[in-house]
């Protein structure tokens, strides 16, 4: 199951008070956003800090209306959040007195229609697809950063979506375990067909997870640039697709193109040597 995902001529402006002001006034945050993803795809964003990344996520899964422009899934306008949709935030939003199985049948249970029986069977597949199966009595407190952002995505998928949308679930974990979940999350990818889009920070992240990478201008944000990057990802170890010519050539391209944004913030939206 998988949706298409459609932002045409978004402006999203907020109104703010400035220090030492004391009227309010407009503050861009998107100007003139174009933007489609297919159904089935996997897309990573990128952008200078404060270029209106997370907006762009908000506005997907309907937490935010755009001021001006549509946003589309399959056609329709979203008017609000919904369970075509799930978010998946680089906190793990994780309800602590429950155990890894019953956060991730929390899910099933706002959605509704299904036995508490079911609801166990369905939850304990979603564990197993993450690598988790055997965890499932353990509550949050009990497992590693790594595991519990496992969790939060089983939660997020065991419902079915059409559209898993992803901030920067990654940017809290250590570099080994971060590598090892993008492995894991493109092998659940592949095997769930959901479209994502996954927002990123980190340039080497967004090649190696992206099938395309949108890449964003200073704020206002807009999509600037959009990359097709084709590598074969099925290969790990020596041959890990990070470790080659290729992928190194689309790093370079990606952070030339952040580097003409020429906004003071550009230190923070890093390459990895």
């Amino acid at each position: 199951m998988s949706s298409r995902i459609e932002l045409a001529g978004v402006r999203q402006t907020f109104l703010v008070r400035k220090d030492g002001e004391k009227q309010l006034s407009e503050f861009v945050a998107l100007d003139d956003l174009d933007l489609t993803v297919e159904p089935g795809e996997f897309l990573t964003v990128v952008g200078p800090s404060g270029c209106g990344k997370t907006t762009v996520l908000d506005l997907i899964a309907g937490l935010t209306k755009p001021s001006t422009g549509t946003v589309r899934i399959d056609g329709e306008v979203i008017t609000g959040p919904g369970l075509d949709r799930s978010v998946v935030f680089q906190q793990y939003t994780l309800l602590p007195w429950r155990t890894a199985q019953a956060n991730v049948e929390f899910a099933l249970e706002a959605k509704g229609g299904l036995s508490r029986a079911q609801r166990a069977r369905v939850a304990r597949e979603y564990l197993d697809l993450v690598g988790l199966g055997e965890f499932a009595n353990r509550l949050p407190g009990e497992l590693s950063g790594g595991m519990k952002q496992r969790v939060a995505i089983a939660r997020s998928l065991c419902y079915e979506p059409g559209v898993l949308l992803m901030d920067e679930p990654y940017g809290a974990l250590d570099a080994q375990t971060r590598e090892r979940l993008q492995e894991e999350l493109l092998d659940i990818w592949r095997r769930t067909g959901t479209t994502v889009v996954f927002i990123t920070h980190d340039i080497e992240e967004a090649v190696f997870l992206g099938q395309r990478v949108a890449v964003m201008s200073a704020r206002p944000g807009r999509i600037t640039d959009i990359i097709d990057v084709h590598l074969d990802r099925s290969h790990a170890g020596e041959d890990d697709v990070r470790a080659t010519p290729q992928f190194a050539e689309y790093r370079h391209h990606i952070w030339s193109l952040l580097r003409q944004q020429a906004v003071p913030t550009l230190k923070e939206v890093r390459p990895v040597a």
